[in-house]
């Protein structure tokens, strides 16, 4: 079946890359970025580029070589910003912070469409085989983020395992009581602690994790480099049903499939130990969403933390902003400013070598020439 959709895909593409051509130099474009609006903190830091305001600070790069560049927060619905631009764009800029959602709906519209670009990691927000179908480029700032998910991920472990948040809560509520607290917090050493996914934001994780000397799992679809996986500590799992209950600590750095859609739902939650912790900067979709908020309420789950939901931006009655002992934030771990810096040096990369007919570094592209990177298949 892959060898034949392979080979259906292909045919389409040879049909559309003469008109929707990936590296073309001619002429001015009109490109659209869709970012979340700063407001008020815009103006705080003049690093913050990641945001509407900011615009990845390209605007006058791209409006003095002639192109047309329009920056938007408003991406939802047929009424929508974005949607008045998708028949006539030429690149679209996303971020999986406020994420655009370009199904193959919006694809077919966008005549003119060549490139999509993430800034940031992670394109699960773009249908990507309709992408690979219509003879469309897509491509995201690998590496841009990998340190601050890694920190960040490490941040929440030490929040949920020494049981800060309701300690902080008293102290704004005027309350003092020790016990409230120090009945569930727990040291990180001696603690086994395991990764879903171990690739570049997963080894981080390890290596970061190794000071704290923890017993590190890590499972993944190819095993790390022998040499690094002995530096590191960790031990190869090849098989996950047997690794996760063996796991104080559950960490999701896999990617968002068809295959991980949904994965971690309540039959996977129920083999894990009871009062494991979990932390999730990878995708909000890859947990069933009522299944988490009942193993925390049950006291399965002893902490869930992390900055992914599905849909983004979450409605307010999305059920993990009132469940019990959760550290939940906003998309933010991959969006401090030096990624913001990062990524946004990665996105006029790409567009510098789009206009020049250029290939990208090869890292970068999730789909090219109809074929989807790896990690998607």
């Amino acid at each position: 079946m892959a060898a034949m959709w392979r080979a259906a895909a292909r045919q389409l593409v040879d049909r559309a890359v003469g008109s929707r051509a990936a590296h073309t130099s001619a002429g001015s474009k009109k490109i659209v970025g869709v970012f979340y609006q700063a407001g008020e903190y815009a103006d705080k830091n003049p690093n913050f580029v990641g945001c509407v305001e900011g615009a990845l600070g390209i605007r006058d790069w791209l409006e003095s070589k002639g192109h047309h560049y329009i920056v938007t927060d408003d991406k939802e619905g047929l009424n929508s910003e974005l949607e008045k631009h998708i028949e006539d764009m030429h690149v679209l800029i996303t971020t999986p912070f406020h994420p655009a959602y370009v199904t193959a709906e919006r694809i077919k519209k966008a005549k003119n469409l060549e490139l999509l670009l993430t800034a940031g990691i992670g394109s699960d927000h773009i249908d990507l085989p309709a992408a690979a179908a219509a003879g469309l480029t897509v491509a995201e700032v690998t590496g841009s983020n990998t340190v601050s998910v890694a920190e960040d991920e490490l941040m929440r472990i030490l929040i949920l395992l020494r049981n800060f948040l309701p300690g902080y809560q008293q102290v704004v509520k005027g309350e003092w009581n020790v016990a409230g607290i120090a009945h569930r917090a727990y040291d990180l050493e001696g603690k086994t602690v395991g990764t879903v996914g171990a690739g570049r934001i997963g080894r981080l994780l390890l290596q970061r994790l190794k000071p704290f000397n923890c017993n590190l799992l890590y499972h993944d679809r190819l095993q790390i480099n022998p040499e690094l996986e002995k530096e590191i500590g960790a031990k190869f799992e090849e098989d996950l049903d047997a690794m996760l209950p063996k796991c104080d600590v559950v960490v999701i750095n896999t990617p968002l499939t068809e295959k991980t859609r949904g994965m971690f739902n309540k039959e996977k939650i129920a083999k894990m130990k009871k009062g494991v912790i979990i932390v999730n900067n990878a995708r909000g979709a890859i947990m069933d969403t009522q299944a988490v908020a009942d193993a925390c309420s049950s006291g399965h789950i002893a902490g869930y933390g992390g900055d992914v939901w599905f849909p983004q931006p979450a409605p307010k009655d999305h059920p993990w902003r009132y469940m019990p002992n959760h550290a939940m934030t906003p998309h933010i771990s991959g969006t401090t400013i030096d990624a913001q810096l990062r990524y946004a040096a990665g996105v006029k990369d790409m567009l510098d070598r789009y206009f020049k007919g250029e290939e990208f570094p090869v890292e970068n592209y999730i789909v090219k020439e109809g074929e989807l990177a790896s990690q998607y298949k």
